[in-house]
């Protein structure tokens, strides 16, 4: 249903004529609308509630999948898109998917999403929903991965997204998600690029936004160039002209892997994002994972840590910590914090951002002691857990694969008598903050229904409008 369909197939299918009333949108942002014959057919770009006629380009026994071609009745929540390359056309940017759509009503549609993933996937229904986390819908992605591409037939560089569903670049010349700032300098690092020797051989620009200094706006801008041969000193001298007239610009050269990364001219801007809230500063890499949305990570760590409702005499244990983008604000407030994690390079970052927050500073204490520990933790055993010793509370924040290893392990201390505890006993409250609506639904299930907890709150956090991806938190209590 998800694959790609190349041009010349799309041209060649037949439009269907009949009218569909679209009832609702899918995990892919798609409308969702029966035939008379009970057949399912996904139709990109239409909305619930409108009448629709379609361009077919994939069909299957029991499902169709097209692209939407005339609205005879249109959703009062349609809205004209705010990018100029958003769309159905041909060479439209693939970045986002819901442009169309209101921005209230995207939120509204995620919100459905939880609940829907929640009760068919983990039979969990949240005993309340929060009222949505958001923020701004515009210049919010302060973390971008852009391909580039030297297009010799049409004689200059593209740099952006691809185009939707094609491995083609998009030819953008502005992008409304990222920093205004940014976006200006697409057509900029074109020329850039276009006039470089190594032109050819620079697949792609990753970018990473950091706060200014006084908390008041964008600060340090990184652009990590991916360079597949060495660069020739004429090219070195470029990109330092390039950085020289472009506020907060910092490059960074990645000859090989993700551990060759190194900055082109030391000093400028530090790199780092704050927690004005915690009085937490948070240096980081331009390659260290860090939120996409700065704005809606500040409000989330907030919201996670008062529905944790840590108190001053809690040990708390924060799963999957990364650089401590929790567990330091977590040290502000608790007796005690230990912060675990599957990379080692992240744990040594975490202990060296730690070590930058340690002494008190105005508005707050020194924080609590903390330490950080790797482990694998997809092949955690309830052994592990109770060697790691018992926590009051715990911060759950996994990829997108989720925490089912964690949340098992949990299941069976409780359900298992004979498994050795030594007076380990379980948390009395779990905030899981999630990337990923299904693998929460699973873990859900496992912490509802065999752990003994029950799920008091759930809500939707929107970290990328624009696009179908569903950030959720969600708390459970000791039943």
């Amino acid at each position: 249903m998800k694959d790609s369909t190349s041009r010349k197939e799309a041209r060649q299918e037949p439009h269907d004529e009949e009218w569909l009333r679209v009832e609702s949108l899918d995990l892919d942002a798609q409308g969702v609308a029966h035939k008379d014959n009970g057949m399912v057919v996904f139709i990109e770009g239409a909305l619930p509630f409108e009448e629709v006629q379609l361009k077919v380009h994939r069909r299957k026994n029991n499902w169709e999948q097209g692209t939407v071609t005339a609205i005879r009745k249109e959703s009062s929540q349609r809205v004209r898109p705010g990018c100029p390359h958003f769309g159905l056309h041909p060479g439209a940017c693939g970045g986002c998917k819901m442009q169309h759509l209101d921005a209230a009503a995207q939120v509204a549609v995620k919100q459905r999403v939880l609940e829907d993933n929640l009760w068919h996937l983990g039979k969990v229904r949240p005993q309340n929903m929060l009222r949505p986390l958001e923020g701004p819908a515009w210049h919010y992605r302060y973390r971008a991965r852009l391909s580039v591409r030297h297009v010799v037939k049409k004689g200059t560089v593209l740099i952006g997204f691809h185009e939707r569903k094609s491995r083609y670049l998009a030819d953008m010349q502005v992008c409304p998600v990222l920093p205004a700032r940014v976006s200006a300098m697409l057509m900029p690092l074109r020329a850039l690029i276009g006039s470089m020797d190594a032109r050819d051989t620079c697949p792609q620009i990753e970018l990473a936004c950091g706060d200014a200094e006084d908390g008041s706006g964008l600060g340090a801008i990184a652009l990590v160039l991916r360079h597949l041969e060495p660069l020739s000193a004429a090219d070195v001298a470029r990109l330092k002209a390039f950085s020289a007239t472009h506020e907060g610009v910092q490059w960074w050269l990645q000859p090989k892997g993700p551990e060759t990364v190194h900055l082109l001219e030391p000093g400028g801007l530090v790199l780092a994002y704050r927690l004005p809230e915690f009085g937490i500063i948070m240096p980081f890499k331009p390659t260290d994972f860090t939120q996409v949305n700065a704005h809606i990570n500040r409000a989330l760590v907030g919201r996670a840590l008062r529905l944790l409702d840590v108190q001053p005499q809690d040990r708390v244990i924060d799963w999957f910590c990364g650089l401590g983008n929790f567990t330091l604000p977590l040290a502000t407030r608790a007796r005690e914090v230990l912060g675990i994690e599957g990379s080692e390079t992240l744990v040594v970052r975490a202990m060296e951002n730690l070590e930058r927050n340690r002494p008190a500073v105005p508005g707050r204490g020194a924080l609590a002691p903390t330490r950080f520990v790797a482990r694998n933790l997809f092949e955690i055993s309830p052994a592990m857990l109770v060697a790691d010793g018992a926590a009051d509370r715990w911060l759950v924040d996994p990829p997108r694969e989720g925490a089912f290893a964690l949340a098992k392990a949990l299941a069976d201390l409780q359900q298992q008598d004979e498994l050795p505890r030594n007076g380990w006993t379980p948390p009395r409250r779990i905030v899981y903050v999630s990337c990923n609506p299904s693998t929460l639904a699973r873990d859900a299930g496992l912490l509802v229904h065999q752990a003994g907890y029950r799920c008091t709150f759930a809500g939707v956090v929107n970290m990328f409008p624009h696009t179908a991806h569903v950030e959720s938190i969600a708390v459970f209590d000791r039943a």
